[in-house]
């Protein structure tokens, strides 16, 4: 299911895409009452709570829910818990929560916490296609050249097969930009369920099944301790030397020593980095001169892509916590699964 945030007069606008709605809640329903906006209110934010029916006031004992909008302040939030006993809620501003696990760990038994996950999918997949066709078609060597080059390179992403790690918004939406090129597509998930627009859906513990024969491998999974440097030397060594592997979801879920490795022997062809590990990545960091690897900072949505995005899903998530029945949450983080 999408739905339309906020855009300019006639123009069409980012959409969220909702994969969650109508799950359980991990907790009781939240109970409702006023809603603080921090670290420092945006007036964007404050108007979609405001428009859900809400209140914003100040953090203090009354405080019930809690929207927090800096990516990289856990300690902030963890203050902010502290000062308000009483929130039940609280909003995170990205689909990745892994800087707020501990936080999510030591009050998920009492406070719903609930994320972006689905909400900037269609910025971020189009950025992660944007890097799929730069590395096929070489554009990373390319932009690096000072001369006319006579030997042709590069491949078509038309009729390739594809492997998707994850099946969350970002995923389902890459997948759907992929159909006019007709590729064969693996998803590779938790459940087996089927997802549409797969071709194929396999579990985690058939990943390496499915490696050998990816064109391409795009990483659209979450970052948790069961993920972290899930594509080591060996796993990277099961890839085919034309392959090219894109990660947008978070650095970490790359061994970057490895990758650099990889690719300066030939084991990958190709790979369009959105995140590093580590982040950002420093000055004279030899992955930034490998001629195979095209990186972006972190920025497949921008700030004026993600505003209307976030304040879209505040205003879905406000008027789920004013309605006190814990009906019409979006992006509900699971304490146990970590996102």
């Amino acid at each position: 299911m999408s739905t339309t945030t906020s855009s300019p007069a006639g123009t069409r606008g980012h959409r969220a895409v909702i994969t969650d709605e109508g799950a359980p809640l991990p907790v009781s329903a939240p109970e409702p009452g006023p809603v603080a906006v921090l670290p420092d209110e945006a007036e964007l934010h404050v108007a979609a709570v405001t428009e859900a029916g809400g209140t914003v006031a100040p953090l203090g004992e009354d405080t019930r829910g809690l929207v927090w909008l800096d990516p990289r302040d856990p300690d902030g939030l963890a203050a902010a818990l502290d000062r308000a006993p009483a929130v039940s809620w609280v909003q995170l501003p990205f689909a990745g929560v892994d800087a707020f696990a501990h936080l999510i760990r030591e009050h998920g038994d009492r406070v719903l916490f609930t994320s972006a996950k689905g909400a900037y999918a269609e910025p971020v997949a189009e950025h992660a296609l944007a890097l799929t066709l730069a590395t096929l078609r070489v554009l990373p060597k390319r932009a690096r050249a000072t001369s006319w080059a006579t030997e042709p390179e590069g491949v078509s992403l038309y009729g390739r097969n594809v492997v998707v790690i994850g099946a969350g918004g970002i995923a389902l939406e890459y997948l759907r930009l992929l159909a006019p090129f007709d590729v064969s597509v693996t998803v590779v998930r938790r459940s087996s369920s089927p997802v549409e627009g797969a071709d194929r859906t396999v579990t985690t513990d058939q990943l390496d099944e499915v490696l050998p024969d990816a064109d391409v491998v795009m990483i659209a999974a979450a970052m948790t301790s069961g993920t972290s440097k899930l594509f080591d030397a060996r796993r990277l060594a099961l890839m085919k030397p034309s392959a090219r592997l894109v990660n947008i979801a978070r650095g970490g879920l790359v061994d970057t020593d490895a990758l650099l490795r990889a690719l300066r022997d030939g084991v990958i062809a190709g790979a369009g980095l959105d995140v590093t590990d580590p982040e950002p990545l420093p000055d004279g960091h030899p992955l930034w001169e490998e001629p195979g690897a095209v990186i972006t900072p972190h920025q497949a949505d921008t700030p004026e892509m993600v505003a209307p995005l976030l304040a879209e899903r505040v205003r879905t998530n406000a008027r789920a916590f004013l309605g006190g029945q814990g009906e019409g949450f979006v992006g509900v983080v699971d304490p146990a699964a970590g996102y």
